[in-house]
């Protein structure tokens, strides 16, 4: 059975992104090669990428164009994109999904490797209140934003969850790893 991870960078005062869409500037603040050699140490264990319509439409603008290790797999891995509004999935290896929920479930049950969730707020949301994300990851950044988007939403009840891993980077950064208690 596969597991859905949800992996994001998230600021000491909750946030994944600025106020606008795609305000992710901070994440140059601590990007490097710990982070780097992270990243790809977890696609060497995916085999498919879950996102939103709007963390779609930025991770294809940007990676698009891309190049590098990160690149290549940005590009070459499948892509699942939940979306009610969306009319193509445009992106190299991406399918369009209307019932999230459903589809998620359906590829749990499928063999496979892990399949993340990269950003997608809305989404992780959804998934988390099917019960239907096995891991939670994050990259804790010391920073206060003061403002912007919340990884979490409110309103979506209370989720006890049980600490797998700790792990602090040299940037200052805390790589912690949850799972549904």
């Amino acid at each position: 059975m596969r597991r859905i991870i949800m992996w994001n960078l998230v600021t000491l005062d909750g946030y994944f992104e600025g106020v606008e869409p795609w305000s992710l500037d901070w994440h140059e603040t601590v990007w490097g090669e710990e982070l780097e050699r992270f990243s790809l140490d977890q696609a060497r264990t995916a085999d498919m990428l879950l996102f939103g319509r709007r963390t779609f439409e930025g991770m294809a603008a940007y990676w698009k164009t891309a190049s590098g290790e990160i690149a290549d797999f940005m590009n070459a891995v499948p892509k699942v994109v939940c979306s009610r509004t969306l009319e193509q999935a445009d992106w190299h290896n991406s399918r369009l999904v209307r019932d999230a929920a459903a589809e998620v479930a359906r590829l749990k049950a499928e063999p496979g490797r892990d399949i993340y969730i990269f950003g997608s707020a809305d989404l992780c949301d959804a998934l988390t209140g099917a019960g239907l994300i096995d891991e939670y990851r994050l990259c804790l950044v010391p920073l206060l934003l003061g403002n912007g988007n919340r990884l979490f939403k409110p309103g979506g009840g209370r989720h006890t969850m049980a600490l797998r891993e700790a792990r602090p980077l040299g940037n200052g950064c805390v790589i912690l790893r949850y799972r549904p208690a």
